[in-house]
């Protein structure tokens, strides 16, 4: 509880919203046109820099909902596919979303992720929620009647905040699974990223411009994401080793790690590395135990985080931000009904990453890369493929199916071959295994 003195300056909220991503962003926005008092405490000023720049086509129903489709199109860079390149093969396999089971479904964005998240922070303060920058959130603690959120402003200042509900938005600082003890590492995807970003870098011509290039490598894959602003982002996603393994300084080992894929290298020949910063981060996967609790829930990145092979990140943080602020809702106004509430969002927060799990545990094996390589629609799997990979909200009749016989297929060949696969997987466990802690800071500078 707060003592006399803390009381007098404490401030009143009905919710406190912990980072001002699109997660927090979003559910800020819900919730304050539901007529409640909304806090927003984001740790830096927008712009600020973030990766995780490509969209999904799923993320254009929620930008509809919020009402900031038109103003994400005037930033962002249509996005209508993927194209896949393999390390073996003398030619690439690019697919579309439209080709899937909704192709009304067939366009996303590419996107300045500090341009978006200001985007999303922005409108939230017009729907009416109070939303602060340089606010950084130190402690959190509940009692019976709710909860006492204290933070450091960036000139120094301690500001409190009594509020009914708190909401964790805090991306991968993940603030309450740590304060509760309940983030765990995965142990099945070990993965640690190096990205930087490009001037002049080749893309794809005409409609295809946009398009994201995923390319394997002997370490992992690779991002090749276009921006509306002429820059590229190009990012590798390895197995740990590797880059605890650098012995060299961080910008020398990436240019060396691109000469790894020969389009790549050709792409970027005539490129320049923009304000010559290399970045690197490390641990990407982990879960929470639970998603929700009596005076809390955990959205997006804050409760999970996959890997970013498949975009995934901005649209389950959104999607997870606007079912939240149902919970949020019952837990205020329906006590009654929030068990059945949270039950339906701790399912759905397994339910959703489960879904691309499953393919990004397995996204390095040759068995399933031949078959994002030679997408044929046997069984309708293409179509149900691509579905999965626009995140359709309501997919078509079939979907399930298609997804089940994509599995089968995977499982059949896998068997047939099943030297290529037992090989595969004995890399993937020696590649997945925990070497210790990453060399380095998260955030590098080339040096």
């Amino acid at each position: 509880m707060l003592s006399e003195q803390e009381d007098a300056q404490v401030q009143q909220c009905d919710v406190l919203v912990i980072g001002g991503g699109p997660g927090g962003s979003t559910i800020a926005t819900m919730l304050a046109r539901q007529g409640r008092q909304v806090v927003v405490l984001e740790k830096d000023h927008h712009p600020r820099f973030h990766i995780g720049e490509s969209l999904l086509p799923g993320n254009g129903e929620l930008f509809d909902r919020l009402g900031v489709r038109e103003a994400v199109d005037r930033i962002g860079m249509p996005k209508y596919g993927i194209e896949f390149v393999p390390p073996d093969l003398p030619y690439n396999s690019v697919v579309e979303f439209g080709e899937g089971l909704d192709p009304s479904k067939g366009e996303a964005w590419q996107v300045r992720r500090s341009e978006l998240d200001e985007l999303l922070f922005r409108h939230a303060q017009r729907e009416g929620a109070i939303a602060l920058e340089g606010a950084r959130v130190r402690e959190v603690d509940f009692d019976a009647e709710g909860a006492t959120v204290r933070a450091v402003m960036d000139d120094g200042s301690r500001r409190a905040w009594r509020t009914r509900f708190v909401v964790d938005a805090s991306g991968r600082d993940t603030l309450l699974a740590n304060k509760l003890k309940a983030k765990h590492k995965n142990p099945k995807h070990n993965s640690t990223a190096i990205f930087g970003h490009f001037r002049n870098a080749r893309r794809l011509e005409g409609r295809q411009e946009g398009h994201i290039t995923i390319c394997w490598f002997e370490h992992g894959w690779f991002w090749f994401i276009p921006l509306a602003d002429g820059t590229t982002s190009v990012g590798a996603v390895c197995w740990s080793y590797y880059l605890k393994g650098r012995d060299k300084p961080m910008k020398d080992f990436f240019f060396d790690t691109i000469a790894m894929v020969p389009l790549l290298q050709e792409r970027l020949k005539d490129a320049e590395l923009v304000d010559d910063m290399v970045h690197a981060t490390g641990n990407f996967s982990y879960a929470a135990s639970h998603a929700t609790g009596e005076r809390y829930l955990m959205v997006g990145d804050a409760f999970t985080f996959i890997d970013p092979m498949f975009s995934t990140g901005v649209y389950l943080a959104m999607r997870s931000a606007l079912e939240g602020a149902e919970v949020v809702a019952a837990a205020l106004d329906r006590p009654a009904e929030l068990p059945a509430v949270r039950a339906r969002y701790e399912k759905m927060m397994r339910k959703v990453p489960g879904k691309y799990s499953w393919f990004i545990y397995r996204v390095t094996n040759p068995t399933i890369r031949d078959m994002f390589m030679h997408p044929r629609n046997v069984f309708n799997i293409k179509r149900g493929l691509l579905s999965l990979l626009a995140a359709d909200l309501a997919p078509k009749p079939g979907f399930a199916r298609s997804v089940f016989m994509f599995k089968l297929v995977y499982y059949f060949i896998s068997v047939t071959n099943w030297r290529r696969t037992y090989a595969g997987w004995k890399r993937r466990g020696l590649n997945g295994a925990d070497h210790g802690p990453l060399r380095g800071e998260t955030v590098m500078k080339a040096e």
